[in-house]
């Protein structure tokens, strides 16, 4: 609609500031009243939506609902049953049948006001706090899963309420839907107005599955306690109000009895939080050893351990309720007759190893070939519930200790390592904080130097798995571990270096399902513990059998590598010795033992390319066992006897060796040692030349001996040198011991240097001139006075000697300024040379030489001259300090001594005597310095026993600071 306003036609008016006023005003009006109609249409067209859409959810909220409600049973026959068929569990024949499920539950129904308070309130807390305040479902609940299993993904599931879960076990199929689950929240609206509350719970506590075909509270309180449910105490009806969520897993006959416990106690706790128990009767309640109480059962079920796995399995799958009433036939891969010989060899080597006080043992042997499961023992005596006999070792976390080397070692090899890899065996710190806070020993208490990683693994040497372990990475390591199916590394953040020793826990059959990958070279199979499954009707519903091919894991020379380590008898023998408990005579098969560091866990894992079995010996409570209860000792016998047995007129299979591998590099090849005898200068550190004086050349034996991180990049160990090799954390510590063995063996551990001495070349030698006197000048006295001049390049002067006929005269050690009197006074008269050399503070040396004339006549002035040291030198406490001494006019001399005398108490002390002497030039070497202030001055007696003293000089020798 369009509103339409005339114009007033004023246009021509001679007043301009009333046509102008006018003609404003009217535009103004004309747009408001636009921008109004605007408002108003948009409103109307908004509210039309809006009443659409209200139409479209009514309509479709009834086709839902109408769709929903066609298939929704009555509530009024929520108590008839339909008929319950058992479900049969097989062996891998499909003849022996291990296992029967009854259909037939065990129910007893009991009223609500015959229950204890505390039972009621014990379901409520754990499964459904707001029961008396919602209508059959919790909004809220819905609404915080919805947002967790969006995020998390999957299907809804974790907000049923106890009128949800008794609809889902009494009516509803058990799948896990939204269908299903919307289905669940109608009947439950529709029950919630048709009972009351009471009745609802009351149809709960006598319909929900408690685990071992006991549904309802009463036939619970029987099954688990032989007591009604009128007697259970606070304790007993916590414990039964944890089940519902999981019977089977929960199951206190079965492998989860710890966080059944911590179920239990979480109850107790919540019943105190909503103020239904005191705090005196939970402390008190918790105080109860509750699985003490729980009664024993004897079935008739054979292999128990693998039957609980195996229906806990089917349990995940299908629900409690259609594995124990569906009529399920399922086949299992069990070799029964395996089972057999497992059992016995268990219960035989358990006997056995009481003297060692260990109590129980587990056994796991599975077709590496499919991952089949052909026996499983997880305990000694399933029926003993003292010994917690029904608890399944084989799936109960445990720590390998070197049984799980064999992984770090394999994937080293994935990375690039080798068998001939040489690695260091010498106690080694690996606390990178300075702190001997982790210095680990071999089993045997020795180190053996240098080793191959082959002779490491097979000697099982702890010092080296370390090692390898920190060169492999940690988490490189872990990654591996996870692709062989360990689900057990889960937080990495704890796990260190110890890891190559077994510090983190394993299950027995992901451990041996990894060696089994080892056996197959590379490829694994999924734990097969099922074949195949048939509907009541026989119809199969799953086929286990057709689609496992296996995956790729690691590659086949990796595996090959590890198989010839394991199944080398020989390569073993310097620790374990030949006859061991690892070897099968003429068949081969690949071993690795392990044992905890307090002997709680020992264990045995072997193979042969169509067998891997896995042996743990131990206590179910983790109690120790005696002192070296090894796994060689008693873990290995059982193994060994059940892989005889089994292998028992089968064909004797080999493994396929590997190839011989040649990298670049001589530690990785197998050699540490590269002898070479080279002269170096001490300045520079470089190869000496032919300007390298004397005394700065030293010659030293290069053999290269250094640990591997000097030689390789970690995560590229074939790839080129490191280029600061001493950044690694480790780096020092593993360098040290390898010094002091290469000490010990006579070897210098350092690169030959490749370039040579750049500090000794003509450049930096001192240009020195002899200013006075001239060339072939006379002189009469016994001195001939000098002033020299250089140039020095350094500009630094170790010394200047002055050479008279090429004998040492005269050494300063400053540059002197003016005159410097050189003594001549034994000289005959006659032409004499003269020369100056001058010494910068690496030996640099620049020299120049004159000719001069001597001619006096004879007179005599006896002196002994100091030439080294200087006077006031400074030297260090144990520092070798060589003394010169140059006797003037001093004839015929037989013996001389020199003093030291301290300074301040005045003791004398005799550091060195020559007789028999020769020439004019003194030489001594004095050791063992102690610290002090000293008089330096020696003594001379000649033949004719007269006797002459030098000047005394001052010396000072510090301490160690």
């Amino acid at each position: 609609m369009r509103l339409k306003i005339k114009s007033p036609q004023n246009w021509a008016d001679p007043n301009p500031k009333k046509k102008s006023f006018f003609f404003h005003k009217t535009k103004k009006r004309k747009n408001s009243i636009k921008i109004g109609f605007k408002i108003k249409n948009f409103l109307k067209i908004c509210f039309l939506i809006f009443f659409i859409f209200l139409i479209l959810i009514g309509i479709t909220g009834v086709l839902g609902w109408t769709w929903l409600s066609k298939d929704l049973p009555d509530p009024d026959k929520l108590l008839e049953r339909s008929e319950e068929l058992s479900t049969k569990i097989y062996d891998r024949t499909g003849k022996i049948m291990l296992y029967e499920i009854h259909g037939e539950k065990k129910r007893t129904i009991i009223n609500l006001e015959e229950l204890p308070e505390y039972i009621k309130w014990s379901a409520i807390v754990v499964e459904d706090k707001r029961f008396y305040q919602h209508h059959g479902f919790d909004f809220k609940r819905i609404i915080k899963a919805f947002y967790i299993n969006l995020i998390q993904g999957g299907t809804f599931q974790g907000a049923s309420t106890i009128t949800q879960q008794f609809i889902k076990n009494a009516i509803l199929t058990p799948e896990k839907t939204y269908t299903r689950k919307i289905k669940e929240i109608v009947l439950a609206y529709q029950i919630e107005n048709k009972f009351s509350k009471d009745q609802i719970l009351k149809m709960y506590l006598n319909e929900i599955p408690y685990g071992s075909q006991a549904y309802g509270i009463e036939a619970a309180a029987q099954t688990y306690f032989a007591k009604s449910a009128r007697d259970l105490d606070i304790a007993e009806s916590a414990l039964l109000a944890a089940l519902p969520k999981a019977p089977t897993y929960y199951s206190p006959w079965g492998n989860h009895k710890e966080e059944l416990l911590v179920r239990q106690k979480l109850i107790l706790d919540l019943m105190i939080q909503e103020g239904h128990l005191k705090k005196e009767e939970v402390e008190k309640a918790k105080k109860i050893d509750i699985l003490k109480k729980i009664v024993s059962r004897r079935e008739n079920i054979l292999a128990p351990h693998f039957v609980m796995y195996v229906k806990e399995l089917l349990t995940q799958r299908y629900g409690e309720k259609i594995v124990e009433q569906g009529g399920l036939k399922v086949y299992t891969s069990l070799d029964f007759e395996k089972q057999k010989i497992a059992e016995e060899k268990i219960k035989q080597g358990a006997e056995k190893n009481k003297k060692w006080e260990a109590t129980n043992a587990a056994l796991v042997a599975i077709d590496p070939k499919t991952g089949e499961i052909l026996a499983m023992v997880g305990s000694k005596d399933y029926f003993n519930l003292k010994e917690d006999g029904n608890v399944n070792i084989a799936l109960r976390p445990r720590q390998p200790g070197s049984s799980f080397k064999p992984i770090v070692y394999a994937a080293a090899f994935k990375k690039g390592f080798t068998p001939q890899t040489v690695l260091f065996d010498l106690e080694t710190n690996f606390d990178t904080t300075g702190k001997k806070s982790y210095v680990p020993k071999n089993y045997d208490g020795t180190e053996h130097g240098q080793v191959t990683l082959k002779k490491a693994l097979a000697g099982s040497l702890n010092i080296p798995a370390i090692k390898i372990l920190y060169l492999t990475g940690i988490n490189f390591v872990l990654d591996l571990a996870d692709e062989l199916g360990y689900s057990t590394f889960q937080n990495r953040e704890n796990f260190s270096l110890p890891l190559a020793l077994g510090a983190g826990e394993v299950k027995l059959l992901e451990h041996t399902i990894a060696f089994g990958v080892f056996a197959q070279e590379g490829i694994k199979h999924e734990i097969t513990p099922i074949l195949k499954i048939e509907d009541h009707q026989g119809k199969i519903i799953e086929d286990y059998t057709s689609d496992n091919q296996g995956q790729r894991i690691l590659d086949q020379e990796v595996c090959r590598q590890i198989n010839d380590i394991l199944s080398d008898n020989n390569a073993r023998s310097f620790i374990f010795g030949l006859r061991n408990n690892l070897n099968l005579g003429k068949r081969p098969v690949a071993a690795k033992t392990g044992t905890t560091n307090d002997f709680r866990d020992a264990w045995t894992m072997g193979y042969t390319p169509s067998l891997a079995v896995g042996v743990w010996v131990g206590n179910n409570d983790n109690t120790k066992m005696k002192i070296k209860a090894v796994g060689g000792d008693i873990a290995a016998p059982i193994w060994n006897a059940f892989m005889k047995e089994v292998l028992k007129n089968t064909p004797i299979e080999k493994f396929t060796l590997p190839k011989k591998i040649v990298t670049n590099k001589a530690v990785l090849n197998g050699k540490f040692i590269d002898e070479t005898i080279v002269k170096i200068d001490k300045a520079s550190g470089k190869l000496a030349t032919d300007l390298t004086p004397s005394s700065f050349i030293i010659e030293k034996k290069y053999s290269k001996v250094h640990d591997i991180l000097y030689f390789i990049n970690k995560e590229d160990p074939q790839g080129p040198y490191p280029k600061n090799a001493w950044k690694d954390p480790q780096f020092k510590n593993w360098e040290a011991p390898v010094k002091e063995w290469a000490k010990e063996k006579g070897y210098l551990d350092e690169i030959i240097p490749t370039e040579y001495d750049d500090l000794h070349i003509k450049e930096n030698q001192p240009k020195v001139k002899i200013i006075f006197p001239n060339d072939n000048e006379t002189y009469t006295s016994s001195f001939i006075e000098t002033k020299i001049g250089a140039e020095i390049p350094r500009k630094k002067i170790n010394r200047i000697e002055f050479f008279i006929d090429n004998q040492l005269a005269k050494t300063i050690n400053y540059f002197p300024q003016d005159f410097e009197q050189v003594p001549i006074s034994n000289l005959e008269n006659g032409f004499h040379k003269l020369k100056v050399v001058f010494y910068d503070d690496i030996d640099n040396q620049g020299e120049n030489e004159i000719n001069f004339n001597l001619l006096r006549e004879k007179s005599y002035n006896p002196q002994i001259l100091w030439l080294i040291p200087q006077n006031n030198s400074i030297f260090q406490k144990f520092e070798f300090i060589q003394l010169k001494l140059s006797l003037i006019d001093i004839f015929n001399p037989k013996n001389i001594k020199i003093y030291a005398q301290n300074i301040y108490t005045m003791q004398e002390y005799l550091i060195g005597e020559l007789n028999n002497i020769q020439n004019n030039q003194i030489n001594f070497d004095w050791h063992d310095t102690l610290t002090g202030n000293y008089f330096l001055y020696a003594v001379v007696i000649n033949k004719d026993d007269k006797t002459f003293q030098s000047e005394k000089l001052i010396i000072n020798i510090k301490g160690d600071n």
